[in-house]
Protein backbone atom coordinates (compact mmCIF):
# COMPACT_ATOMS: atom_id res chain seq x y z
CA UNK A 1 0.00 0.00 0.00
CA UNK A 2 1.62 3.56 -1.15
CA UNK A 3 1.28 6.21 1.54
CA UNK A 4 0.49 9.85 -0.33
CA UNK A 5 0.50 13.78 0.68
CA UNK A 6 -3.15 12.81 1.55
CA UNK A 7 -2.22 10.39 4.14
CA UNK A 8 0.48 13.01 5.82
CA UNK A 9 -2.05 15.96 5.26
CA UNK A 10 -4.38 13.74 7.30
CA UNK A 11 -1.93 13.00 10.08
CA UNK A 12 -0.83 16.77 9.63
CA UNK A 13 -4.23 18.32 10.24
CA UNK A 14 -4.90 16.09 13.32
CA UNK A 15 -1.82 17.33 15.00
CA UNK A 16 -2.63 21.23 13.99
CA UNK A 17 -5.90 20.68 15.14
CA UNK A 18 -5.45 19.65 18.69
CA UNK A 19 -2.55 22.24 19.26
CA UNK A 20 -4.97 24.92 18.18
CA UNK A 21 -7.52 23.31 20.36
CA UNK A 22 -4.96 23.34 23.33
CA UNK A 23 -3.93 27.09 22.60
CA UNK A 24 -7.21 28.46 22.60
CA UNK A 25 -8.47 26.59 26.02
CA UNK A 26 -10.98 24.59 24.09
CA UNK A 27 -12.48 21.61 26.66
CA UNK A 28 -12.37 18.46 24.91
CA UNK A 29 -9.79 19.30 22.13
CA UNK A 30 -10.39 15.59 20.64
CA UNK A 31 -13.20 16.35 18.47
CA UNK A 32 -10.94 19.03 17.13
CA UNK A 33 -8.83 16.24 15.77
CA UNK A 34 -12.04 14.16 14.65
CA UNK A 35 -13.46 16.78 12.61
CA UNK A 36 -10.13 17.61 10.68
CA UNK A 37 -10.09 13.88 9.85
CA UNK A 38 -13.68 14.49 8.19
CA UNK A 39 -12.53 17.98 6.63
CA UNK A 40 -9.52 16.79 4.51
CA UNK A 41 -10.01 17.01 0.31
CA UNK A 42 -7.75 16.40 -2.31
CA UNK A 43 -7.61 19.42 -3.52
CA UNK A 44 -7.69 23.07 -2.38
CA UNK A 45 -10.84 23.89 -3.69
CA UNK A 46 -12.66 20.79 -2.46
CA UNK A 47 -11.58 22.06 1.16
CA UNK A 48 -13.06 25.32 0.33
CA UNK A 49 -16.30 24.11 -0.12
CA UNK A 50 -16.12 21.80 2.46
CA UNK A 51 -15.59 24.10 5.16
CA UNK A 52 -18.23 26.16 3.61
CA UNK A 53 -20.84 23.05 3.55
CA UNK A 54 -19.35 21.59 7.05
CA UNK A 55 -20.17 25.24 8.50
CA UNK A 56 -23.39 25.02 7.92
CA UNK A 57 -23.99 21.41 8.88
CA UNK A 58 -22.51 21.74 12.36
CA UNK A 59 -24.69 24.53 12.73
CA UNK A 60 -27.95 22.68 11.78
CA UNK A 61 -25.57 20.03 14.13
CA UNK A 62 -25.15 22.23 16.89
CA UNK A 63 -28.78 23.80 16.96
CA UNK A 64 -31.16 20.69 16.94
CA UNK A 65 -29.12 19.33 19.57
CA UNK A 66 -29.11 22.73 21.96
CA UNK A 67 -33.26 23.05 21.21
CA UNK A 68 -33.35 18.54 21.88
CA UNK A 69 -30.98 19.12 24.94
CA UNK A 70 -33.16 22.03 26.47
CA UNK A 71 -36.44 20.85 25.50
CA UNK A 72 -36.01 16.79 26.14
CA UNK A 73 -32.89 16.53 28.60
CA UNK A 74 -30.02 14.41 27.61
CA UNK A 75 -31.98 11.03 27.92
CA UNK A 76 -30.36 8.68 24.62
CA UNK A 77 -33.45 8.46 22.97
CA UNK A 78 -33.45 12.05 22.75
CA UNK A 79 -30.11 12.05 20.98
CA UNK A 80 -31.12 9.39 18.95
CA UNK A 81 -34.13 11.57 17.40
CA UNK A 82 -31.97 14.64 17.29
CA UNK A 83 -29.36 12.39 15.29
CA UNK A 84 -32.93 11.68 12.87
CA UNK A 85 -33.53 15.39 12.76
CA UNK A 86 -30.72 16.17 11.73
CA UNK A 87 -30.14 13.66 9.21
CA UNK A 88 -33.29 14.51 7.49
CA UNK A 89 -32.08 18.58 7.41
CA UNK A 90 -29.08 17.72 6.20
CA UNK A 91 -30.46 15.71 3.00
CA UNK A 92 -33.27 18.29 2.50
CA UNK A 93 -30.76 21.01 2.38
CA UNK A 94 -28.51 18.58 0.11
CA UNK A 95 -25.56 18.57 2.58
CA UNK A 96 -24.71 14.80 3.00
CA UNK A 97 -21.26 15.26 2.60
CA UNK A 98 -20.84 17.15 5.73
CA UNK A 99 -23.80 14.61 7.12
CA UNK A 100 -21.30 12.63 9.61
CA UNK A 101 -19.46 15.86 11.06
CA UNK A 102 -22.68 17.01 11.94
CA UNK A 103 -23.80 13.94 13.72
CA UNK A 104 -20.90 14.18 15.30
CA UNK A 105 -21.57 17.58 16.64
CA UNK A 106 -25.09 16.59 18.00
CA UNK A 107 -23.33 13.53 20.43
CA UNK A 108 -20.70 15.78 21.20
CA UNK A 109 -22.96 18.77 22.16
CA UNK A 110 -26.17 16.50 23.60
CA UNK A 111 -23.66 14.66 25.45
CA UNK A 112 -22.90 17.20 27.83
CA UNK A 113 -25.08 17.31 31.18
CA UNK A 114 -25.86 19.99 34.00
CA UNK A 115 -25.94 23.98 34.28
CA UNK A 116 -23.89 24.90 31.42
CA UNK A 117 -24.78 22.68 28.95
CA UNK A 118 -25.57 25.60 26.70
CA UNK A 119 -21.49 27.37 27.34
CA UNK A 120 -20.36 23.92 27.43
CA UNK A 121 -21.96 22.97 23.92
CA UNK A 122 -21.16 25.92 22.21
CA UNK A 123 -17.47 25.06 23.29
CA UNK A 124 -17.90 21.12 21.73
CA UNK A 125 -19.32 23.06 18.49
CA UNK A 126 -16.18 25.95 18.52
CA UNK A 127 -13.62 22.55 18.90
CA UNK A 128 -15.20 20.60 15.84
CA UNK A 129 -14.97 24.43 13.97
CA UNK A 130 -11.40 24.51 14.63
CA UNK A 131 -10.58 20.89 13.51
CA UNK A 132 -12.39 21.85 10.08
CA UNK A 133 -10.46 25.39 9.57
CA UNK A 134 -7.30 23.75 10.55
CA UNK A 135 -7.41 21.26 8.02
CA UNK A 136 -8.46 23.66 5.21
CA UNK A 137 -5.17 25.63 6.36
CA UNK A 138 -2.80 22.51 6.38
CA UNK A 139 -4.43 21.60 2.87
CA UNK A 140 -3.62 25.28 1.83
CA UNK A 141 -0.20 25.22 2.75
CA UNK A 142 1.26 21.47 3.68
CA UNK A 143 2.14 19.76 0.25
CA UNK A 144 -0.60 21.68 -1.90
CA UNK A 145 -1.68 19.08 -4.20
CA UNK A 146 -0.19 19.21 -8.20
CA UNK A 147 -2.72 17.57 -10.23
CA UNK A 148 -1.22 18.93 -13.67
CA UNK A 149 2.07 16.38 -13.56
CA UNK A 150 0.31 13.48 -11.78
CA UNK A 151 -2.61 14.21 -14.80
CA UNK A 152 -0.17 13.65 -17.87
CA UNK A 153 1.96 11.26 -16.07
CA UNK A 154 -1.13 8.59 -15.73
CA UNK A 155 -2.51 10.11 -19.67
CA UNK A 156 1.15 9.04 -20.64
CA UNK A 157 1.77 5.79 -18.99
CA UNK A 158 -1.77 4.27 -19.76
CA UNK A 159 -1.38 5.51 -23.30
CA UNK A 160 1.71 3.50 -23.42
CA UNK A 161 0.01 0.55 -22.50
CA UNK A 162 -2.78 0.86 -24.71
CA UNK A 163 -0.40 1.28 -27.44
CA UNK A 164 1.40 -1.61 -26.62
CA UNK A 165 -1.88 -4.16 -26.13
CA UNK A 166 -2.91 -3.05 -29.52
CA UNK A 167 0.06 -3.93 -31.70
CA UNK A 168 -0.08 -7.01 -29.99
CA UNK A 169 -3.76 -7.57 -30.81
CA UNK A 170 -3.41 -6.27 -34.44
CA UNK A 171 -0.45 -8.60 -34.65
CA UNK A 172 -2.22 -11.60 -33.08
CA UNK A 173 -0.14 -12.52 -30.45
CA UNK A 174 -1.68 -11.31 -27.51
CA UNK A 175 -3.03 -13.91 -25.14
CA UNK A 176 -7.03 -13.80 -24.30
CA UNK A 177 -7.34 -14.29 -21.06
CA UNK A 178 -4.32 -11.75 -20.21
CA UNK A 179 -5.88 -8.94 -22.43
CA UNK A 180 -9.26 -9.57 -20.94
CA UNK A 181 -7.64 -8.53 -17.75
CA UNK A 182 -5.45 -5.92 -19.33
CA UNK A 183 -8.31 -4.54 -20.44
CA UNK A 184 -10.30 -4.51 -16.90
CA UNK A 185 -7.35 -2.77 -15.72
CA UNK A 186 -6.63 -0.21 -18.60
CA UNK A 187 -10.74 0.84 -17.81
CA UNK A 188 -10.28 1.02 -14.11
CA UNK A 189 -7.30 3.21 -15.12
CA UNK A 190 -9.22 5.35 -17.35
CA UNK A 191 -11.82 6.00 -14.50
CA UNK A 192 -9.01 6.83 -12.51
CA UNK A 193 -7.54 9.70 -14.83
CA UNK A 194 -11.23 11.27 -15.44
CA UNK A 195 -11.11 11.74 -11.75
CA UNK A 196 -7.84 13.05 -12.00
CA UNK A 197 -8.64 15.50 -14.80
CA UNK A 198 -11.93 16.86 -12.25
CA UNK A 199 -8.82 17.46 -9.31
CA UNK A 200 -7.18 19.31 -11.87
CA UNK A 201 -9.78 21.57 -13.22
CA UNK A 202 -10.63 22.91 -10.02
CA UNK A 203 -7.17 24.09 -9.22
CA UNK A 204 -7.19 27.67 -9.09
CA UNK A 205 -4.98 30.31 -10.23
CA UNK A 206 -5.47 34.26 -10.02
CA UNK A 207 -3.06 35.73 -12.66
CA UNK A 208 -4.48 36.58 -15.74
CA UNK A 209 -1.80 34.52 -18.11
CA UNK A 210 -2.40 32.01 -16.21
CA UNK A 211 -5.39 31.63 -16.43
CA UNK A 212 -5.93 31.57 -20.30
CA UNK A 213 -3.22 29.12 -20.25
CA UNK A 214 -4.95 26.51 -17.95
CA UNK A 215 -8.22 26.88 -20.16
CA UNK A 216 -5.81 25.97 -23.32
CA UNK A 217 -4.40 23.07 -21.15
CA UNK A 218 -7.51 22.03 -19.91
CA UNK A 219 -8.92 21.66 -23.66
CA UNK A 220 -6.22 19.94 -24.64
CA UNK A 221 -6.06 17.43 -21.53
CA UNK A 222 -9.49 16.92 -22.26
CA UNK A 223 -8.97 15.38 -26.30
CA UNK A 224 -5.91 13.77 -24.84
CA UNK A 225 -8.04 11.69 -22.47
CA UNK A 226 -11.09 11.69 -25.05
CA UNK A 227 -8.30 10.09 -27.64
CA UNK A 228 -6.85 7.50 -24.86
CA UNK A 229 -10.17 6.48 -24.60
CA UNK A 230 -11.01 5.84 -28.79
CA UNK A 231 -7.57 3.86 -28.52
CA UNK A 232 -9.09 1.68 -26.04
CA UNK A 233 -12.75 1.15 -27.61
CA UNK A 234 -10.34 0.51 -30.90
CA UNK A 235 -9.05 -2.23 -28.49
CA UNK A 236 -11.93 -3.49 -27.23
CA UNK A 237 -13.27 -4.23 -30.60
CA UNK A 238 -9.65 -5.71 -31.73
CA UNK A 239 -9.80 -8.06 -28.81
CA UNK A 240 -13.28 -9.54 -29.31
CA UNK A 241 -12.96 -9.79 -32.61
CA UNK A 242 -9.70 -11.54 -32.62
CA UNK A 243 -10.64 -14.65 -34.03
CA UNK A 244 -12.60 -13.65 -36.67
CA UNK A 245 -9.50 -10.88 -37.58
CA UNK A 246 -7.58 -13.86 -38.28
CA UNK A 247 -9.94 -14.77 -40.81
CA UNK A 248 -8.98 -11.93 -43.40
CA UNK A 249 -7.31 -12.07 -46.19
CA UNK A 250 -3.55 -11.51 -45.04
CA UNK A 251 -3.01 -8.34 -47.13
CA UNK A 252 -6.03 -6.87 -45.97
CA UNK A 253 -5.10 -7.78 -42.47
CA UNK A 254 -1.48 -6.38 -43.11
CA UNK A 255 -3.49 -2.92 -44.43
CA UNK A 256 -4.90 -2.55 -41.00
CA UNK A 257 -1.40 -3.32 -39.14
CA UNK A 258 0.15 -0.91 -40.67
CA UNK A 259 -2.34 1.62 -40.39
CA UNK A 260 -2.89 1.10 -37.01
CA UNK A 261 0.84 0.98 -36.83
CA UNK A 262 0.50 3.93 -37.89
CA UNK A 263 -1.75 6.12 -36.10
CA UNK A 264 -0.16 4.54 -32.97
CA UNK A 265 3.08 6.08 -33.69
CA UNK A 266 1.46 9.50 -35.08
CA UNK A 267 -0.24 9.40 -30.78
CA UNK A 268 3.13 8.91 -29.38
CA UNK A 269 4.73 11.61 -31.42
CA UNK A 270 1.76 14.10 -30.29
CA UNK A 271 2.52 13.26 -26.41
CA UNK A 272 6.28 14.19 -27.06
CA UNK A 273 4.76 17.39 -28.93
CA UNK A 274 3.32 18.54 -25.86
CA UNK A 275 5.66 18.09 -23.68
CA UNK A 276 8.18 19.83 -26.39
CA UNK A 277 10.29 17.23 -27.34
CA UNK A 278 9.20 17.09 -31.01
CA UNK A 279 9.70 19.62 -33.76
CA UNK A 280 5.55 20.42 -34.92
CA UNK A 281 6.31 19.37 -38.67
CA UNK A 282 7.74 16.01 -37.70
CA UNK A 283 3.87 14.27 -36.77
CA UNK A 284 2.60 16.36 -40.00
CA UNK A 285 1.76 13.10 -41.21
CA UNK A 286 -1.43 13.68 -42.96
CA UNK A 287 0.25 15.62 -45.99
CA UNK A 288 2.84 12.23 -46.43
CA UNK A 289 2.33 10.54 -50.33
CA UNK A 290 3.60 7.41 -48.61
CA UNK A 291 0.82 6.59 -45.94
CA UNK A 292 -3.01 5.55 -47.36
CA UNK A 293 -5.13 8.53 -47.24
CA UNK A 294 -8.28 8.09 -45.53
CA UNK A 295 -10.85 7.77 -48.63
CA UNK A 296 -8.23 5.14 -49.82
CA UNK A 297 -8.60 3.01 -46.64
CA UNK A 298 -12.17 3.36 -46.59
CA UNK A 299 -12.39 2.22 -50.18
CA UNK A 300 -10.52 -0.72 -49.28
CA UNK A 301 -12.76 -1.70 -46.29
CA UNK A 302 -15.80 -1.34 -48.61
CA UNK A 303 -14.27 -3.75 -51.33
CA UNK A 304 -14.00 -6.37 -48.31
CA UNK A 305 -16.87 -5.90 -46.75
CA UNK A 306 -18.62 -5.98 -50.22
CA UNK A 307 -16.44 -9.24 -50.80
CA UNK A 308 -17.70 -10.61 -47.66
CA UNK A 309 -21.50 -10.27 -48.19
CA UNK A 310 -20.85 -12.38 -51.07
CA UNK A 311 -19.40 -14.78 -49.36
CA UNK A 312 -20.77 -14.93 -45.85
CA UNK A 313 -21.99 -18.16 -43.94
CA UNK A 314 -22.63 -18.94 -40.31
CA UNK A 315 -18.45 -20.05 -40.02
CA UNK A 316 -17.59 -16.56 -41.79
CA UNK A 317 -16.64 -12.93 -40.75
CA UNK A 318 -19.44 -10.85 -40.60
CA UNK A 319 -19.22 -7.97 -42.60
CA UNK A 320 -21.00 -5.68 -39.82
CA UNK A 321 -17.70 -6.81 -37.76
CA UNK A 322 -15.63 -5.02 -40.75
CA UNK A 323 -17.98 -1.94 -40.07
CA UNK A 324 -17.50 -1.61 -36.43
CA UNK A 325 -13.36 -1.75 -37.00
CA UNK A 326 -13.43 0.73 -39.62
CA UNK A 327 -15.53 3.02 -37.83
CA UNK A 328 -13.43 2.84 -34.87
CA UNK A 329 -9.99 3.67 -36.57
CA UNK A 330 -11.51 6.52 -38.38
CA UNK A 331 -12.47 7.83 -34.79
CA UNK A 332 -9.54 7.31 -33.26
CA UNK A 333 -7.80 9.03 -36.50
CA UNK A 334 -10.03 12.43 -36.67
CA UNK A 335 -9.33 12.59 -32.62
CA UNK A 336 -5.58 12.43 -33.16
CA UNK A 337 -6.08 15.02 -35.95
CA UNK A 338 -8.07 17.69 -33.23
CA UNK A 339 -5.49 16.54 -30.44
CA UNK A 340 -2.96 17.59 -33.00
CA UNK A 341 -4.30 21.27 -33.50
CA UNK A 342 -5.10 21.71 -30.22
CA UNK A 343 -1.65 21.09 -28.94
CA UNK A 344 -0.05 23.29 -31.88
CA UNK A 345 -2.18 25.78 -30.99
CA UNK A 346 -0.88 25.52 -27.30
CA UNK A 347 2.55 25.05 -28.04
CA UNK A 348 1.99 28.37 -30.15
CA UNK A 349 0.29 30.27 -27.67
CA UNK A 350 2.15 29.26 -24.50
CA UNK A 351 5.23 27.61 -25.56
CA UNK A 352 7.24 30.03 -23.69
CA UNK A 353 5.79 28.91 -20.60
CA UNK A 354 7.19 26.23 -18.48
CA UNK A 355 5.31 24.57 -15.54
CA UNK A 356 9.23 23.60 -13.29
CA UNK A 357 7.08 20.51 -11.93
CA UNK A 358 6.59 18.96 -15.58
CA UNK A 359 10.03 19.64 -16.77
CA UNK A 360 11.71 17.73 -14.15
CA UNK A 361 10.36 14.56 -15.24
CA UNK A 362 9.67 15.23 -18.90
CA UNK A 363 11.07 18.22 -20.36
Amino acid sequence: MKLGARVFKTGVAIVFALFLAQLLNIPSPVFAGIAAIFAIQPSIYRSYLTILEQIQGNLIGAIVAVIFGMVFGHHIVAVGIAAIVVMGLMIKFKLEKSLTLALVTVVAVMEVQGDDFLMFGLMRFAAVMVGVFAAFVVNLVFLPPRYEVKLFTNINSLQDDIIRWTRLAIRQASEHTSTKMALRKLSNRMNDIEKLYDFYKEERHYLHDKKNAKVRKLVVYRQMILTSRKSLELLHRLHKHENEISHLPEQFRLMIQERLDFLLTYHEQLLLKYTGKLRPEISQWALQDEYLQRNEVMEIFIKQISLAQEQEDEEEFSSYHLLYILSRILDYEENLEHMDTLIVSYRNYHGKEKNSDLEADFY
